[in-house]
């Protein structure tokens, strides 16, 4: 079978080229949308590694501001977005509790950029991943998580409370939406594009 992609090689056997992979870490803090992003954007089912909340973590994560989570990550979420033949993207999301963040040391191998994801009820909860992102010089975006479509604080607010520069793309919007999703990965491709350009 021959594949569009495919190059003639000696003898004339079709050789199939792979496709190009680009890595992205989807982060934030507990409970902010994560696995519901990756789950959104994804081609294929997603691997989850979710598991139920506890007696065993009252008092070590924090559910205020999310008391209805019932279920949390505690490896990674993987997903898989086919561009086109040529590029497929890798979407891992990173467990948003502290006493897993040893495990974003080895998830940001390879990776060219990043989705940091806030709760306008809990902004505080992004400090950490967008420090983890800055100090490494890996691009990223915001995805401010308008849960149920209500947003309570504006663009500049939120980005006033982050720290962040003009230069930050930020995207508000419900990410359980595949279409929000879409647009904030899209906001990352750019940032990279720029990001990569004036390097």
């Amino acid at each position: 079978m021959v594949f569009a992609d495919s190059e003639p090689a000696a003898g004339g056997v079709h050789v199939s080229t792979p496709p190009a992979a680009v890595k992205i870490l989807v982060a934030g803090g507990f409970g902010v949308g994560k696995t519901t992003l990756v789950g959104a954007v994804s081609e294929v089912t997603p691997l989850h590694t979710e598991e139920y909340l506890t007696v065993a973590s009252e008092g070590v994560d924090d559910v205020g501001g999310v008391e209805e989570k019932t279920t949390t990550t505690v490896a990674m979420d993987f997903g898989r977005i086919t561009v086109n033949p040529q590029l497929v993207v890798y979407l891992f999301g990173t467990p948003g509790q502290e006493r897993f963040w040893f495990m974003w040391n080895d998830l940001v191998h390879g990776a060219l950029g990043a989705v940091v994801l806030a709760d306008t009820r809990r902004l505080e909860s992004s400090f950490a991943s967008i420090d983890f992102f800055e100090s490494r010089g890996i691009p990223f975006v915001i995805g401010v998580n308008c849960f149920h479509g209500q947003v309570d604080r504006g663009e500049q607010e939120v980005r006033d409370a982050l720290t962040l520069g003009p230069e930050v793309p930020l995207v508000m919007g419900d990410m359980r939406s595949k279409e929000v999703g879409r647009d904030l990965l899209l906001a990352l491709v750019e940032h990279l594009i720029t990001t990569l350009s004036t390097a």
